[in-house]
């Protein structure tokens, strides 16, 4: 997984699975418990919503064909966060952290009777000068045995934050003049809400049988006021501009403009899943399907305000946007012995509805599509596992791309791709576990949105193939070679040698100067390298377990050097706008030190330093450079009583 830093504390994740863009995980399917959790995952996809890591159990990603059994985004992958399971005997426990760069992280909860309440306040400065972030997220989990047969979870969960982030990179000269940490950006504001309820009933039918239905809703709301959204936003004038390229110290309270992006997300569904255990031709199969309806709502207000620190302006847009879907799916794995066969089909009905409030104009779209999928698993022993699958991806347009802000129906059908994968799962000795997959990504339709690659590309859609391999693995070689110390080894890597355009991109509307309807996107041609697609990405960790209580882990993270635009630039042009040019591979070295305290129960103390090196590194071009993180070092302790 390529995982991308963007602020410096995890708030808005970009994640990419197989090379496809990391940018706002637009193209994987986050979930919390099965649930979607992207505010807009069928009509804008783009998450700026992270819940705290800390408040999870695990991490599940689901990749080939299983991903059939989830929606809409079934082509890199599917991230489900899992929640703890509330206990039934009373318990709470408390985790205190501190570090630089005025780092604070609180996280507490408290636990009995089926019950799990859970709270996390985190602040601190991010990775670059004005970015600092206060954020509370309080979350409550109930588990009830209604009877023998009927199980209820209740979820509810509140998140608010409060940060002070930009959404402009650096010029070239910028980052040249001042370096990675340099943001000027003091006024730009970030202010999040986000209220999500569910409910969960489990009926047992019977011992073979099974009845799971989730309902769900969330209230996501997000002000954005900002002087600037890139390095070539005019919004500051054109001096302002030609200042920042120049490499020259603006001051953004000369700058009479506030642009607030107001956005109001509801989201909402019902889902009903069954699963069945069943003898059919004599073998031994199971049997899941489902149903679901969701429901989307987008009510997006632009203001324009005259002076830097405006929180109220003149209306530049005001858009309502309703997206309704509606999927089935059903799978059946047969079981031939040590074979499994695992066919599924999906079908995915998605309706957009548009209104642009200041004009009246409005207009809608839809889209059908079913999806095939075919898994197979060979049990060749309990050591080793075969696996293969294919199936057909879908990712769909977003509202905005599908109908224009006139009301007219854009001629923009589904992401679709062919997706194929194989692989061993194997543990060949003891102490030795590892997974090996190849993967094939054949898109015959692929979205480029304005996003994806030097920061004003239009919508357009072409040909791309993406073809590789996934190793990862653990050796403990205490265990290995029967030590009675516990040193170990871990690994996770990504070969892509093939991200390929196997066409141009092609402008589904004209737009402005920079193509028309139908033509390539400037720079895009068959054979050309996709942008943001590392040919390889590695993290590696060496780690010794002591029996005393204490572990000591030293990791490194590689990410191979990749392209920002589509004609695959290899030096920053001549504008020196920073959303062009190749960004060049980085070796980020990470530590951390456990130790388990033996005389008190329940009590550990930590240590990380992150960036080891403090090295400056360039993460993203998109809207201008972004660096990654400096070093940071933070230390605290857990107690779980």
């Amino acid at each position: 997984m390529n995982v991308r830093d963007e602020e410096g504390l995890g708030l808005r994740p970009n994640i990419g699975i197989r090379g496809l863009n990391p940018t706002r995980s637009t193209k994987v399917l986050l979930l919390e418990d099965g649930i979607p959790l992207a505010y807009a995952p069928y009509g804008d996809n783009a998450s700026y919503y992270h819940p705290p890591i800390d408040r999870f159990d695990r991490v599940e990603v689901l990749k080939g064909s299983t991903m059939n059994l989830y929606g809409p985004q079934t082509i890199g992958g599917v991230i489900n966060y899992i929640t703890p399971v509330p206990p039934q005997e009373l318990s709470a426990g408390v985790a205190l952290t501190g570090g630089s760069r005025d780092y604070f992280n609180g996280h507490a909860f408290v636990g009995g009777k089926g019950l799990l309440l859970d709270y996390v306040r985190k602040q601190g400065n991010g990775a670059r000068d004005n970015t600092d972030t206060e954020l509370n997220d309080i979350n409550l989990k109930g588990v009830f045995d209604l009877s023998a047969e009927h199980q209820l979870i209740a979820r509810a969960n509140y998140y608010a934050e409060d940060s002070n982030v930009t959404y402009s990179g650096l010029t070239d000269a910028e980052y040249a003049n001042f370096g990675a940490r340099y943001n000027p950006f003091k006024n730009d504001e970030f202010d999040a809400e986000r209220v999500g309820l569910s409910l969960s009933e489990r009926w047992t039918i019977n011992p073979a049988s099974s009845l799971t239905t989730q309902v769900y809703w969330a209230d996501f709301s997000r002000d954005w006021w900002r002087q600037s959204s890139s390095t070539t936003d005019g919004q500051c004038g054109a001096a302002f501009t030609a200042a920042r390229r120049a490499g020259t110290a603006v001051d953004p309270d000369t700058c009479a403009s506030a642009q607030g992006r107001l956005r109001d997300y509801y989201t909402y569904g019902v889902e009903p899943r069954y699963r069945l255990t069943h003898g059919l031709f004599g073998l031994s199969n199971e049997l899941q399907a489902g149903v679901r309806a969701h429901f989307e709502s987008q009510d997006r207000v632009q203001l324009n305000g005259t002076s830097p620190t405006a929180r109220t302006g003149t209306t530049a847009e005001s858009n309502e946007r309703r997206t309704d879907a509606y999927s089935a799916f059903i799978q059946n794995r047969f079981g031939f012995g040590k074979l499994s066969l695992i066919p599924s089909l999906r079908m995915e009905n998605v309706r957009y509805e548009r209104k642009n409030r200041m004009t009246g104009a409005s207009g809608d779209a839809d889209l059908t599509e079913l999806l095939p999928a075919l898994g197979l698993n060979y049990q060749g022993s309990e050591a080793y596992t075969a696996y293969a699958s294919v199936h057909r991806g879908f990712a769909p347009p977003r509202t905005e791309d599908i109908v224009s802000n006139s009301g007219t129906s854009v001629d923009i059908d589904a992401e679709q791709s062919v997706n194929y994968e194989f692989g061993l799962r194997a543990r060949p000795v003891s102490g030795v576990a590892f997974e090996l997959t190849a993967f094939r990504n054949d898109f015959r339709r692929q979205i480029a949105v304005g996003s994806i690659a030097g920061g004003s590309t239009p919508l357009a859609v072409g040909e791309t193939l993406y073809q590789g391999i996934e190793l990862s693995g653990r050796a403990d070689i205490g265990r290995l070679l029967g030590w009675s110390q516990r040193p170990f080894m871990e690994i996770a890597y990504t070969l892509l040698p093939t991200a390929k355009s196997e066409s141009p991109l092609r402008c589904v509307v004209t737009s402005g100067t920079t193509c028309a309807a139908g033509d390539p996107v400037p720079g895009s041609a068959a054979g050309k390298r996709l942008p943001y697609a590392p040919r390889n990405l590695f993290t590696g960790t060496l780690g010794y377990e002591h029996a005393a209580g204490f572990d000591l882990r030293l990791e490194g993270v590689f990410i191979d050097d990749q392209f920002s635009d589509f004609a695959n630039t290899e030096d920053a042009p001549a504008d020196g706008t920073g959303q062009v040019g190749k960004i060049d591979s980085s070796l980020i070295w990470n530590a951390a030190a456990n130790y388990r305290v033996p005389s008190v129960a329940g009590l550990s103390l930590f240590v990380t330093a992150k960036n080891l090196a403090d090295k400056d590194y360039i993460v993203d071009r998109t809207r201008g450079i972004l660096t990654g993180a400096p070093r940071l070092v933070q230390g605290g302790f857990e107690y779980k009583f």
